[in-house]
């Protein structure tokens, strides 16, 4: 490494004048520019080298040979043990949360709530500006509606997914709007998702559409009456 002092020297030799404050920065700066000096500065590789070289040296007790300090290490590895042991009891929170989607419309068999019970807990839960309630209940108010008229039987364990699926084969036209109401269901029951007014009141839209509307099954079985 090449010294302050001698670069000082080398500049002073090449230089037999005696040069202002200036003039003396401005010849020790091109100094600096040539490649030799550019060469002899420690690169990031040199440096990163040098921090690992630091950080393992810290596991010794010092340079007299003694007990090697084995409290980093220790810390270390304890805190890799707990984010494994972390991994294997909760699981990917990505994981956890996708699967969270495969519950139940209805949790549990308990609920036996008709259509308009659920529907008016609905309406209170958003007149109360709980949006998240008001979502889930309409929802539960619209496969409950459906289940009453014998269109898709809901039975344990359907998921909104599920429902929304075979829904859409009796309700063809409505099938993008019954899907996007089943993932918003799926976001404010499972995901933490905020609900909101708008979510709602398309949630509402849709309960009433389906409630007022005849399958298109039920439809044809009473074209095809007629005809004969």
């Amino acid at each position: 490494m090449i010294s302050f002092a001698s670069l000082v020297a080398a500049v002073a030799a090449d230089v037999p004048v005696d040069p202002d404050a200036p003039d003396a920065k401005k010849w020790l700066l091109d100094e600096l520019g040539k490649p030799e000096y550019a060469a002899a500065r420690p690169t990031l590789i040199d440096r990163i080298a040098k921090a690992i070289q630091d950080w393992l040296g810290s596991f010794t007790g010092g340079s007299g040979g003694g007990v090697p300090n084995i409290f980093p290490l220790v810390v270390t590895l304890l805190i890799v043990g707990l984010i494994v042991a972390a991994f294997f009891v909760f699981g990917r929170p990505r994981m956890r949360r996708r699967s969270a989607l495969a519950a139940a419309v209805f949790s549990g068999g308990d609920d036996q709530r008709s259509s308009l019970d659920l529907r008016t807990s609905a309406q209170n839960a958003a007149a109360a500006n709980d949006f998240v309630t008001a979502i889930e209940e309409m929802f539960r108010a619209i496969a409950r509606n459906s289940s009453e008229r014998t269109i898709v039987s809901t039975a344990p364990g359907m998921t909104a997914q599920d429902f929304a699926s075979r829904a859409s084969r009796a309700f063809p036209g409505l099938g993008d709007r019954l899907r996007d109401a089943a993932g918003t269901f799926d976001g404010v029951r499972y995901l933490d998702a905020e609900g909101s007014r708008q979510a709602y009141d398309r949630m509402a839209a849709l309960e009433h559409e389906l409630r007022t509307s005849s399958p298109a099954r039920l439809d044809r079985v009473g074209t095809t009456g007629a005809t004969r």
